[in-house]
């Protein structure tokens, strides 16, 4: 059983807080490549008229989240606050933290758990020393789900109807000369993942590195997210590091099951 999922919980009208919702929203509107920005192109991006995207903005002044130099909006390390506060508070991270040391140490690589929120994979543990990848995969850190060994598999497991759907609405969007783009083949690829229950993924997102995951599921057999290890491709052959790797990785993510 599966309970992966990439959609909110239902909720009453009359409990739906719309401030909080959009204040949120606003939150979001910040990224690398729209770092600092006006009420005018806030609003535009959430949905909302200028004065209102003004007001959320300044309230978010006032609590400290965003800066401004009166006519530009930026976000403040205060925002890291509510990251911090799930990495302390969740009870996943906590719990695979020790096996990770032993993940890292029987394979010498680093040793990752992520989840999906929405389709994109967040990082939520990891043990090992860091290496020189183009993309840094510090905790929270936020991958499209197409590019990674974890976010293959996890979206493989959500189900051929899911994954087909996702792939009709989403852009595979290049990040090195090896990145899957086509549907097609990447269709049979999540079916090939789905059949096997673990992932190897190779230049997707950074060249001449690797990973390899396998999923990482409750007592109930229930999927909560993937353990996966990244590497990078040196003299060793993609069956090679598999045999190495993939059985310390079931291993790690069996004694696990009893504990989640």
């Amino acid at each position: 059983m599966n309970t992966l999922s990439t959609h909110s919980t239902d909720i009453d009208k009359k409990d739906w807080i719309a401030g909080l919702d959009k204040g949120l929203a606003m939150l979001q509107t910040f990224d690398e490549h729209n770092p600092r920005l006006t009420a005018t192109q806030a609003g535009q991006r959430c949905g909302l008229t200028r004065t209102a995207a003004r007001r959320y903005l300044l309230t978010l002044l006032h609590l400290g989240f965003v800066a401004s130099d009166g006519k530009l909006f930026w976000l403040t390390p205060k925002v890291m606050r509510l990251g911090q506060s799930y990495l302390e508070s969740a009870r996943l991270p906590r719990i695979v933290q020790p096996s990770l040391q032993r993940l890292a140490m029987g394979t010498q690589e680093i040793s990752f758990v992520a989840v999906l929120d929405g389709y994109d994979l967040v990082y939520i543990a990891r043990n090992g020393q860091n290496r020189s990848m183009n993309t840094s995969f510090a905790l929270g850190a936020r991958v499209p789900c197409h590019l990674t060994s974890a976010g293959v598999l996890l979206l493989a497991l959500l189900g051929e109807e899911v994954s087909n759907a996702w792939l009709a609405n989403h852009e595979l969007k290049a990040f090195t000369s090896h990145t899957i783009t086509d549907p097609k083949r990447m269709r049979t690829e999540l079916a090939r993942i789905r059949a096997q229950d673990w992932a190897m993924s190779e230049q997707q997102l950074d060249l001449a590195y690797r990973g390899v995951a396998v999923p990482l599921r409750d007592h109930k057999g229930n999927v909560q997210g993937a353990l996966t290890v990244s590497m990078p491709i040196q003299h060793e052959t993609s069956k090679e590091a598999v045999n190495r790797v993939l059985p310390v990785l079931r291993e790690v993510a069996q004694s696990l099951r009893p504990l989640i």
